[in-house]
């Protein structure tokens, strides 16, 4: 197995990622279900709920979706690019992390902003909570990305190894030449 300097800082990352993601969608399982039980059956409906589990969903999505990237778990549609030769395909595997990149570089900046502009306001339902804590996951899930975007494209794809194919042993099959 080959194995490079950023490999442990990289794999904490991913696990802290896979961590997040699992924790946020098992916090909303919970909170979103307490939400109807205390609108539906008690009659007097709890206000925080609602925000609370769009955050987490935020968290989810844009947390875990970094982690998919490194997985390479996102859905695909290779129909098209499994019929092309074998240096086309590295081509626009190349084109597609340049591209991933530079999504996440607009996404890490104008996120940033964008939680920066709105911390001056709250959400009606959580005062205490500024508006842009809640936005904190955009460019922190563009900027986790962007970091396995740079990974991807010095040490190669990362779904072989045994700490994203979590308790399954390395593939060196799988590895790049």
């Amino acid at each position: 197995m080959k194995r490079h300097a950023l490999a442990g800082p990289l794999d904490g990352l991913y696990r802290l990622s896979i961590w997040a993601a699992g924790a946020a969608i098992t916090l909303m399982s919970l909170i979103v279900p307490w939400g109807v039980f205390t609108r539906y059956v008690l009659g007097t409906g709890s206000q925080w709920p609602e925000p609370v589990a769009i955050l987490l969903m935020m968290v989810f999505t844009f947390i875990g979706a970094a982690a998919a990237y490194r997985a390479n778990a996102h859905i695909a549609v290779t129909m098209f690019t499994e019929r092309l030769g074998a240096a086309a395909q590295r081509a626009l595997a190349v084109a597609v992390d340049v591209l991933m990149g530079i999504v996440c570089m607009f996404v890490l900046v104008y996120g940033t902003r964008l939680c920066l502009e709105t911390m001056g306001q709250t959400i009606s339902e959580l005062t205490w909570l500024p508006v842009g804590v809640t936005y904190a996951p955009l460019p922190i899930g563009a900027a986790i990305t962007l970091a396995f975007v740079v990974e991807r494209i010095v040490w190669g794809e990362q779904s072989h190894r045994a700490v994203v194919r979590i308790g399954e042993p390395d593939r060196p099959d799988l590895e790049e030449a």
